[in-house]
């Protein structure tokens, strides 16, 4: 599998569907897109019909008249129809299989994502599967999540800021949180976005299905530095993402 190019990413519609779920989505946007330009041309020919045949005429006296209330009711009504289609067939079941269908912790690759101005935090639990303890007291410019290196359990931990590295074919499960304001995790490729609220911790996952390197950014405005709170999801195949935390570990234990 080669790596997508930022060209192949993005482009003039929507980014590259880089996630297992992102397809479904599209799929349901692709069906908006389709009905709103059928009901926009159905509309104009219908308003240039009307242009034409009811247009004024010498001599030719208006003539006022009403449709019947059911009558006048079914063009409502078939959008209503559509719109519950939409809902109950397509929309709900991809709700449901993003926000409910998640994946299970053992099978998957397990991190915390904390938000802060005007950065993201990514903490692993290091090769253990046990995150270390962490406390806002010990929070510093060279700590930003407050991690406690007292822990045994923080030991093996990893940090890493605006650079998220993932498994390849592999469900990320994300446990979403904020230091200070809300903020909002968006990776375009994968359709994934949530809100980061402060004091809460929110479940979201993807599972990456492309290699390369997929922008992070933040959805929500929350300050002056807004606009440069960006960072990068890093997709690698099994061995890269073992080697990398290999390699971030070795680099823990030299410093």
């Amino acid at each position: 599998m080669t790596p997508l190019t930022p060209d192949k990413i993005y482009g003039w519609g929507v980014p590259f569907a880089a996630s297992s779920y992102a397809a479904k989505l599209d799929r349901q946007l692709n069906i908006f897109h389709a009905a709103m330009i059928l009901i926009f041309v159905c509309w104009a020919v219908y308003m240039a019909y009307c242009l034409i045949r009811y247009r004024a005429k010498p001599g030719v006296p208006a003539e006022y008249g009403h449709l019947s209330v059911v009558t006048s009711l079914i063009p409502d009504g078939i959008i209503l129809a559509f719109e519950m289609f939409m809902i109950f067939a397509i929309g709900l079941p991809s709700w449901a299989h993003v926000m409910e269908n998640f994946p299970v912790e053992k099978e998957a690759n397990v991190v915390h994502v904390i938000a802060q101005q005007f950065a993201w935090n990514i903490h692993y639990p290091g090769p253990d599967g046990v995150f270390g303890r962490t406390s806002i007291k010990l929070i510093s410019s060279g700590n930003p999540i407050g991690l406690d290196d007292s822990d045994p359990a923080a030991k093996d931990d990893i940090v890493s800021i605006n650079q998220f590295h993932v498994p390849v074919n592999k469900p990320t499960l994300v446990y979403l949180s904020s230091l200070d304001v809300i903020h909002s995790f968006n990776v375009p490729a994968f359709r994934t976005k949530q809100d980061a609220t402060p004091g809460m911790q929110v479940r979201i996952w993807f599972e990456p299905i492309q290699l390369g390197t997929f922008e992070i950014a933040c959805a929500q405005l929350c300050g002056l530095g807004h606009y440069r709170m960006r960072g990068d999801v890093i997709v690698h195949t099994q061995d890269e993402f073992d080697a990398w935390i290999k390699k971030k570990l070795a680099e823990k234990s030299e410093s």
